[in-house]
């Protein structure tokens, strides 16, 4: 199969068509950013790196080069519900969604992913699929979390051809399921407000595996400033943000020692191998795994492509 990744990142599309027993003839991945390239061809040596999203000219894929897949998850940044005064698709990030469109109709996949954020507004929801339908009419959209095959928060939308996608079967997996043995900080309770036998009894751990467990929160608890419980799920990754938490959130890992995640952790609630991303500082390990694919949902949604 022949693979157009359009915000590759660090390929994490490339490892979902490895878990899915899908075979590769060539990939080719348009990405920027030089440390998410540099993690990708450490990987993967074989990937064919085209640049910009907006510069890709139809030339890439003449003399019998045909794309059985055009897949890519379009810069959330002026659609997601974290920002302010959000603009949408009419704004420059988001906005290359149109790129990707103009990608399509050149390039006439068979079969086609495109990931988003699931708490757009339905207005820009139903902009976008109106649009891709435009294109192809059997395209559809669903709402998949990370949650069912990880111990991450991470609910996105998914627009796609492929047939008959389903959600996949929840593996029951928490947070502490993926933590490294030893790793602690010196970050105190002290400033941490917890009420623990009313917010959090021991009931209500055995109860929420698949929920967001609070514990407490530093100053103000701002959104990296909450502190969260081992025993559920982790907020969702992001590639910004800022506070104690930045990033990854907070997490009681041992009574009394609250602590971010580390960036091998944070690779297993990608659903990626150990060290996929070493090789580049920890903040830009953190930024590329925030702004990645789930490994596990894209496998799952590839595996529904129809065998010849």
């Amino acid at each position: 199969m022949k693979i157009l990744s359009i915000f590759d990142g660090v390929s994490c599309a490339r490892v979902a068509l490895d878990r899915a027993g899908i075979p590769v003839e060539e990939y080719y991945a348009s990405e920027i950013d030089p440390y998410a390239i540099q993690i990708s061809r450490k990987n993967w040596p074989d990937i064919i790196q085209i640049g910009d999203v907006k510069t890709i000219p139809h030339a890439k894929y003449e003399n019998g080069i045909g794309i059985d897949l055009l897949i890519g998850g379009f810069p959330c940044v002026d659609l997601s519900i974290a920002k302010r005064e959000r603009k949408g698709l009419a704004g420059e990030k988001s906005g290359l969604f149109y790129e990707m469109i103009r990608i399509h109709k050149e390039v006439k996949p068979k079969w086609f992913v495109y990931e988003n954020v699931a708490s757009m507004g339905s207005d820009q929801k139903e902009l976008i699929l109106k649009t891709i339908q435009e294109i192809d009419p059997t395209a559809y959209v669903i709402n998949i979390n990370a949650a069912l095959v990880s111990a991450q928060q991470r609910k996105r939308l998914f627009f796609t051809n492929i047939p008959n996608v389903t959600q996949p079967e929840d593996r029951g997996i928490i947070l502490k399921d993926i933590l490294i043995d030893g790793i602690e900080t010196k970050e105190k309770s002290l400033c941490v407000t917890a009420t623990y036998s009313r917010a959090c009894p021991r009931d209500y751990f055995e109860k929420s595996s698949r929920q967001l467990i609070k514990v407490g929160h530093f100053n103000k608890g701002g959104q990296g400033d909450r502190v969260y419980s081992v025993n559920g799920k982790s907020v969702t990754l992001s590639a910004l943000g800022g506070g104690r938490g930045a990033k990854t959130g907070l997490y009681e890992t041992t009574q009394g020692i609250y602590r971010k995640l580390h960036p091998v952790e944070v690779e297993r609630l990608m659903g990626l191998e150990d060290g996929y991303t070493e090789g580049v500082s920890a903040t830009q390990r953190y930024k590329m795994l925030g702004n990645g694919f789930h490994v596990d949902v894209i496998a799952h949604i590839l595996s529904f492509i129809p065998k010849k």
